[in-house]
């Protein structure tokens, strides 16, 4: 397993995978509900923000030469804090026939390898409370909990 760095050649793929993240994480809550109004072209200029911005990297999970997934990282700071330089997890996407097979973890282990690389002294990532399979999976990769997101519609 490696990751790629995406490119905008690779825009069509990050998009194409992000849709199948983010229909499944509606059914976790209501405030994830898609836009109607979004489209592949709404997403792809997201990741094309990316590609713009110096904090945040966007990189293809390849395995046996194929794409099976992506992942986002930003890069962050707390200077006021001991634990200072973080790379947050933004997105993670393993292809839905390619899972429980450790490419996750595979994914997690690199990305420890960047985030020392760059200087990092931790990482950071969060997902949605109800989503006990990714709960699991980030306590069993050592990940602790460390802070609760609360969240208010205002209609």
């Amino acid at each position: 397993m490696k990751l790629v760095e995406a490119t905008a050649d690779d825009l069509e793929a990050l998009a194409d995978r992000w849709f199948d993240l983010v229909e499944a994480m509606a059914e976790h809550s209501e405030l994830n509900e898609l836009d109607a109004d979004a489209t592949a072209e709404t997403a792809k200029d997201g990741f094309r923000a990316h590609l713009d911005d110096e904090d945040v990297t966007d990189y293809l999970v390849v395995h046996d030469g194929e794409t099976i997934g992506f992942v986002t990282l930003r890069e962050g700071r707390h200077p006021s804090r001991q634990y200072s330089q973080y790379l947050r997890i933004v997105n993670l996407a393993i292809d839905d026939d390619c899972r429980n097979r450790g490419h996750g973890a595979a994914v997690l282990e690199r990305v420890k390898e960047m985030a020392r690389e760059r200087g990092c002294d931790h990482l950071k990532v969060s997902c949605e409370w109800e989503n006990e399979g990714a709960r699991r999976f980030y306590r069993d990769m050592d990940f602790q909990p460390k802070q609760v997101d609360y969240t208010q519609p205002l209609e």
